[in-house]
């Protein structure tokens, strides 16, 4: 395994245990170059999930993505990253099809958010439903106050509507 600090192409392993309920083998390994440490997970590759994104074409699954735009959504609030990992990582496991929307992804994202933290939940809202103006913050603030157990239910941006109290843009 190549080290991520000084891209030496050996390294040892160090210490190896089950992650993920058996899903994955955790490896802490250290670099015979440089000394340092660091960890890989190895996990059967069976089919990759490929995601269907919006503009049509498909791409697999990358969990590294998800995690990325969960943990900046949940950045300094009191969410648990190792929460937001084990959604991540287990996200593939949970899903029974060989394919998967993009927006059915945002959509159990916001699921898995709306309990653990609003503040997490409204930011991640406002970049899977494109929110274009505060009164898309405002309103969909007010939503959470008006379905404190209902789960989030929206697969993708809200249309923009026409006439009295409408927050076309």
């Amino acid at each position: 395994m190549r080290c991520p600090y000084c891209s030496a192409p050996d390294s040892k392993v160090v210490n190896s245990r089950p992650s993920d309920d058996g899903a994955s083998i955790r490896r802490r390994r250290e670099c015979l170059n440089c000394a340092r440490r660091f960890t890989t997970y190895e996990r059967a590759q069976l089919e990759p999930l490929m995601v269907v994104k919006r503009s049509g074409p498909r791409e697999a699954f990358n969990p590294d993505k998800l995690l990325r735009g969960l943990t900046l959504a949940s950045e300094k609030r009191p969410v648990d990253p190792a929460a937001l990992r084990a959604f991540a990582y287990g996200f593939e496991d949970e899903v029974q099809t060989a394919e998967i929307a993009a927006t059915e992804i945002g959509r159990r994202a916001m699921t898995f958010l709306r309990p653990l933290d609003d503040v997490a939940y409204i930011r991640f809202a406002s970049v899977y439903r494109d929110f274009d103006s505060l009164e898309r913050f405002i309103e969909e603030i007010r939503g959470l106050k008006g379905r404190e157990d209902r789960p989030a239910q929206d697969d993708g941006p809200a249309p923009a509507q026409d006439g009295e109290g409408s927050t076309a843009t």
